[in-house]
């Protein structure tokens, strides 16, 4: 591949009005040079494209379609992409000024490889609280050594803006999901991950991950949601299980599995009910119920389906 390739950087955006300029000066100020950026302006009810049609110009293009979901905006964006490379980027987060350069420079003279990137938190759109994050998998692995990894830390971190993916990768695993509008990038990295053979990781490439914003997608708790969730996580782990069916992967799947039952008692019980036979057919999980020490004390005395309850029932998360 050139030294210089162009990369192509997908934004699917819903009422951004707030961040997208921010996330976009990011991008803009970025040291590597050969970029095009495409947005999708997800039906938002905002100045989302008012803002946007502010950015036009050889390099950007901007596309306004009716609301169809994160996921059919950023296949859109990909769709009229041109890119040797390709990052789907949220509309809210941020990007080190060197990210793309030291990807590209990772990825030189590789085949079939992604790259990856270290990532941290800030808090109240004050980039000032900012901290970084650590992980195991920050460090060059097999792609199915990193996905092992990774989620059976529990704390598995696939937001797609950390990643930089040959675009013929993409064309092999295919794109998002677009009955999916939670937890949508589990299923499809997963899906990605596993038609590359290894992942570079790039520590100067620093993704900053906006927290705490209202009514974002990771916070939603309807049903549509908990369907959501519940489909991309059955899909990532049937992909997983379809690579490599050892004990390893059954257990990270039934862990998995018991951590996502935990949410949907009561919130859902018919997918509930799903989730613990598929729990029971891998095998048993020991995954405790996540509980502070307080907490932690009733669980032990009256079982943690009374103390969910009993929260719910307050009002308590």
């Amino acid at each position: 591949m050139k030294d210089f390739p162009l990369v192509s950087i997908c934004i699917p955006a819903y009422n951004a009005a707030k961040y997208i300029a921010e996330t976009l000066n990011s991008v803009f100020l970025q040291t590597y040079e050969n970029i095009e950026v495409i947005i999708v302006n997800d039906g938002s009810e905002d100045d989302t494209l008012e803002i946007l049609n502010n950015y036009t110009s050889n390099k950007v293009i901007v596309i306004n379609q009716e609301n169809r979901g994160q996921c059919a905006a950023a296949n859109r964006a990909f769709e009229q992409s041109n890119g040797d490379y390709i990052k789907f980027l949220d509309a809210d987060d941020l990007l080190s000024a060197n990210f793309i350069e030291d990807q590209v420079i990772a990825l030189r003279n590789t085949s079939n490889v992604i790259a990856s990137a270290s990532w941290g938190r800030f808090y109240n759109n004050d980039v000032n609280t900012f901290k970084l994050s650590t992980e195991e998998v920050w460090k060059d692995m097999k792609s199915i050594e990193w996905l092992k990894t990774s989620l059976a830390s529990g704390n598995n971190m696939m937001q797609c803006g950390l990643w930089l993916i040959p675009r013929n990768i993409l064309l092999i695993s295919g794109l998002w999901d677009e009955r999916l509008n939670l937890i949508n990038d589990f299923e499809f990295f997963i899906r990605v991950l596993l038609k590359s053979k290894e992942i570079r990781f790039v520590k100067d490439a620093i993704l900053y991950y906006r927290s705490g914003i209202e009514n974002s997608l990771s916070n939603q708790k309807t049903k549509k949601a908990y369907e959501s969730a519940y489909l991309s996580i059955s899909l990532g782990l049937e992909y997983l299980l379809n690579y490599e069916n050892s004990n390893l992967i059954r257990k990270i799947a039934a862990d998995i599995y018991q951590n996502l039952s935990y949410d949907l008692y009561l919130n859902h019980p018919k997918l509930y009910t799903l989730v613990t036979q598929k729990i029971k057919q891998l095998g048993g999980s020991r995954l405790p119920f996540p509980a502070g020490d307080k907490t932690r004390i009733l669980v032990n005395i009256f079982g943690w389906k009374l103390v969910k309850f009993t929260k719910n029932l307050m009002g308590l998360k």
